[in-house]
């Protein structure tokens, strides 16, 4: 088996994630058109994860939906298997072994989306559980069934041997070179037992897999420590699409998340609904995301700024030039990198303020207008955390262009707001913008 690259821990993961342009129906071709764009034309800026979404296992699978009763392929031992007229590399057992070192030769990691529990259709069959005396029927906890997902059912953890289930089914995904999972229906409500049991099989795997937790609705930092023990990256919000809505709701979630983010592990606030989406999706039909310029920008940046992973939603090939732009800016993707301490530290809407620092001195400042209208204001170096007198650089990195500071010697209304003695920053907002500041200290 081709090696994959080592797993990222330093920073948050980056990749491409099939749900938001195929929902429940990608096929192993357009994993393999976006992979071999990602490697062409992403890599170098540090997205290196192709990650299947869900319902890789079902030919019934159709957009808009799940099937109730779909006859999911699956082993003897009723582990799910990829179905092979989708994904043909996966006929006569092969599973996502072919895939795996069809990506890992591009110099990417191969990700898979599974749910939680174990298949209804297992515990039809009472299939036998690897590893272990027992059947399905022994295992299965169907008072703890997913709520909108009728595949699976979960597992009774209290039944000695239970944990063999998972231990099989990742070790299954061990030998077929899995780099990233994406486990679902474990956070909403908080499934404890469950996420223990998964991050364990994982161990005893032998092979080290980035963990995913979804979905984020409701999450409480009272379980930060947990989460960490046991994850690589969790959601921190449900569903993600192209609204505005959407994306503004998660300044207060990042707020609350960022200042916790780091190797540790990483609050993520969902995939990036950018490009061309929606092809065969669970939401809206096929569009270039809906989003305007300016809100893209404010999604970018306030994902960077606030370190959460970055999985882009929109089919690579087919996107606009512009939305490929947003992912290869290095500027930009440095803070992301190499940030550290961001925070929040002003919101008086329309204007959210964030600020981190980088590894060399840098000083990073975001500025984004959650309002209606064009905002022009002048900020106080010292209300985002900079020195009352500039001697340095600051520039714009979306844009590149320097950003002029002024030393503010008296209240007036061209600084207004500025205390005498702090130098100005000026910048101009579109409406629901953002700029991302970078202040280099002269040496």
């Amino acid at each position: 088996m081709t090696a994959a690259p080592a797993p990222h821990s330093s920073r948050p993961p980056m990749g491409w994630n099939s749900w938001d342009s195929y929902g429940t129906t990608v096929t192993e071709a357009e994993v393999l058109a976006n992979a071999h764009f990602i490697a062409e034309h992403l890599a170098p800026y540090g997205w290196d994860t192709v990650v299947v979404d869900i319902d890789w296992s079902d030919p019934s699978a159709r957009s808009h939906g799940y099937n109730v009763g779909a006859p999911l392929v699956m082993d003897e031992h009723g582990r799910v298997m990829p179905d092979p007229v989708r994904f043909p590399s996966a006929a006569d057992g092969a599973g996502f072994g072919p895939l795996a070192e069809e990506v890992h030769a591009l110099g990417l990691r191969l990700g898979i989306h599974v749910m939680r529990g174990i298949p209804r259709r297992a515990l039809e069959m009472d299939a036998p559980v690897l590893g272990s005396e027992l059947r399905a029927s022994a295992i299965a906890d169907p008072r703890n069934a997913c709520e909108w997902n009728p595949h699976m059912v979960g597992i009774d953890h209290s039944v000695p041997g239970a944990q063999a289930y998972y231990d099989s089914v990742l070790a299954l995904y061990a030998g077929w070179g899995v780099d990233f999972l994406k486990v679902d229906d474990m956070l909403w409500p908080y499934q404890a037992t469950e996420i223990e049991a998964f991050s364990a099989a994982i161990e005893s795997s032998g092979r080290p897999m980035q963990l995913s937790l979804s979905p984020g609705r409701d999450l409480s930092l009272a379980r930060l420590e947990h989460l960490r023990e046991h994850a690589t990256m969790w959601r921190i919000c449900d569903d993600l699409w192209d609204t505005w809505e959407d994306v503004e709701a998660n300044f207060a979630r990042f707020a609350r998340w960022a200042p916790h983010a780091g190797p540790e592990g990483w609050p993520d606030g969902d995939m990036l609904p950018l490009g061309r989406i929606g092809i065969r999706a669970e939401r809206g039909e096929p569009r270039d995301d809906l989003l305007t310029p300016e809100e893209r920008r404010t999604l970018m940046t306030l994902w960077v700024i606030a370190r959460s992973p970055l999985m882009v939603g929109g089919d690579l090939p087919s996107s606009d030039p512009a939305t490929i732009a947003l992912l290869q800016n290095a500027d930009v993707l440095a803070v992301h990198r190499e940030g550290h301490g961001a925070r929040e530290v002003f919101r008086e809407d329309p204007l959210i303020l964030w600020t981190a620092d980088g590894p060399g001195g840098e000083h990073y400042v975001a500025a984004f207008n959650v309002g209606e209208e064009e905002l022009a204001v002048s900020l106080d170096s010292q209300d985002v955390g900079l020195p009352a007198v500039l001697e340095g650089e600051v520039s714009e990195l979306w844009s590149g262009e320097p950003v002029p500071a002024r030393t503010v010697t008296e209240q007036s209304d061209a600084a207004r707001g500025v205390a005498p003695g702090s130098s100005a920053l000026d910048v101009r907002i579109p409406r629901h913008g953002a700029v991302l500041l970078r202040y280099l200290p002269r040496r």
